[in-house]
């Protein structure tokens, strides 16, 4: 039988530390960049499927120019704003 090594508890504290925050932030980000995109794309064209389609494509592109800035702005391998993430 091979031996099954567990992490310490203090990694795994920090892990799902880390891992809340960046959910966090990606789940708010997410919800900006979406609500910016359906006011710009759908209310100057008084939006109809199509519009609706075309915020859910620029809210996407907020989303990869934030994970850019991202790794712009840190030298960490993540898309992530918060520190330590």
């Amino acid at each position: 039988m091979s031996d099954f090594s567990l992490p310490h508890a203090d990694t795994v504290v920090k892990t799902a530390t880390t891992y809340g925050r960046d959910l966090l932030e990606r789940v708010l980000s997410t919800a900006l960049q979406a609500g910016i995109a359906g006011i710009v794309v759908t209310q100057p064209l008084d939006g109809n499927m199509w519009h609706a389609a075309g915020a859910a494509g620029l809210g996407a592109g907020l989303s990869l120019l934030k994970g850019l800035f991202a790794k712009l702005r840190d030298v960490t391998n993540s898309a992530s704003l918060a520190k330590g993430v």
